[in-house]
């Protein structure tokens, strides 16, 4: 939901918990949007489910190895950006009745802590408030990290996976038809969130050439 739905603190959340634990300070990571997907579910007339996907996102988050509790992050994500294979349906959705993105251009996501950290298995719940049409909500992410690695260029990128829900009447996306033969809604209230973040931070070296640039 803009690189602000999730994710500076998301991505913190998902990457390896063991890894984090074995840096030696704080580091911040930048959401890498070319290897993240923002992915929701929601139910058609009843009977099936329509997934649909953000194309734009952008955040970083930031964790400090000795209190990763404290893990914060930011994700903006571009309302235009959505895309559910159907041109007719993006449109509706961008409009009045859904996002209504001329007013709204963007759904943002800050994360504000970290519990129910498990080492074993590498998972956590990330806290924190998800701000969309308008309205901010706390809702809680349940992540799972997939490790910190140094790619062929010597930067450091961490990946995580995160799942969530949410009922859009609570953002004001309160448009809602019924299916006259059955009653069911023709688009469900509950959405289901499927998320993957790969964020980068970059090498020493090439963070130092920067540094100089500036």
């Amino acid at each position: 939901m803009s690189q602000p739905f999730l994710v500076k603190t998301l991505a913190v959340a998902g990457m390896s918990l063991a890894g984090l634990f074995s840096s030696a300070m704080a580091a911040e990571y930048q959401i890498d949007p070319a290897h993240s997907e923002i992915v929701f579910r929601v139910k058609h007339m009843g009977i099936s489910t329509v997934t649909g996907r953000f194309d734009k996102v952008e955040g970083s988050f930031d964790v400090d190895p000795k209190k990763l509790a404290a893990t914060k992050g930011t994700a903006k994500i571009e309302v235009a950006s959505i895309n559910t294979n159907n041109e007719k349906r993006d449109g509706h959705l961008k409009g009045p009745d859904f996002f209504d993105a001329a007013k709204f251009p963007q759904i943002t996501y800050t994360g504000k802590s970290v519990r129910k950290i498990n080492m074993a298995d590498t998972t956590c719940e990330l806290v924190g408030d998800l701000t969309m049409h308008g309205v901010t909500k706390e809702i809680v992410l349940k992540v799972k990290g997939s490790g910190i690695i140094i790619d062929p260029w010597g930067n450091e990128r961490a990946a995580f996976h995160a799942e969530g829900k949410i009922d859009r009447q609570e953002f004001g996306l309160k448009w809602s038809n019924l299916v006259e033969s059955t009653g069911s809604l023709v688009v469900g209230n509950e959405v289901s969130l499927d998320l993957s973040f790969e964020g980068v931070r970059p090498a020493p070296a090439a963070a130092t050439q920067e540094t100089k640039k500036k």
